[in-house]
């Protein structure tokens, strides 16, 4: 069972929404605009939470800084355009969010603006105090948003559990002092999430609020 804990921040995409459609959908879209070759949806969607720099490198090896940021401009735009047709929240986060008590916010690699979008879009936007976004500083795995919303929320590490499902957001939660609690769904891969030894591991959002 897990405590109860004042404050939870959480991540968005693979945490909360499984979004990886509209994102690999929109990834894809740009990818083959510049003739990159066909990549599978499982290797797009391990990039999920990560800088979309990454992934651009990646399949674009050389490429200038200019073409890079022009490829995340044209994602971005791209992305937007889907409006999150193919995004839902996962099973349980609904209920799972309305029944935790304790303060709520999210540190996600999204933007803020794109995450107040989305989570309007899903109904979930009342339930969160803060919302935290990556805007022009370092993206997970650095602890950046981790602690800028724990700043927004005026809390210390020590009363925080960050819930997220991926290495970035481990080593993220880590480096925060936070106490980090992974999904046993979403996109990251479980055995490089163990090597940062979880404080819990849960399969439903709804796990978090059964001490209450």
């Amino acid at each position: 069972m897990i405590p109860a804990f004042p404050v939870y921040l959480f991540d968005v995409d693979g945490t909360l929404l499984e979004s990886a459609p509209d994102i690999v959908g929109a990834t894809r879209q740009v990818l083959e605009a510049h003739g990159a070759p066909p990549q599978s949806f499982n290797y797009l969607a391990s990039f999920i939470g990560k800088q979309l720099r990454e992934l651009f490198v990646e399949v674009f090896p050389g490429a200038s800084d200019e073409f890079l940021e022009q490829l995340a401009q044209e994602y971005r735009e791209t992305y937007w355009a889907r409006e999150h047709a193919s995004t839902k929240p996962y099973a349980g986060v609904l209920e799972g969010i309305a029944a935790l008590s304790g303060r709520k916010a999210t540190a996600t690699t999204k933007s803020t603006r794109t995450t107040r979008t989305v989570l309007t879009k899903f109904g979930l936007i009342d339930h969160f105090e803060v919302v935290q976004g990556t805007d022009g500083f370092p993206a997970k795995p650095h602890p950046d948003v981790v602690f800028r919303a724990l700043e927004g929320l005026g809390a210390r590490p020590e009363e925080c559990l960050f819930v997220g499902d991926s290495t970035s957001d481990m080593a993220a939660g880590r480096a925060a002092g936070v106490r980090v609690c992974a999904v046993d769904y979403g996109y990251g891969n479980h055995e490089e999430m163990r090597r940062y030894e979880p404080d819990y591991w849960i399969g439903d959002l709804r796990e978090l609020s059964r001490h209450e």
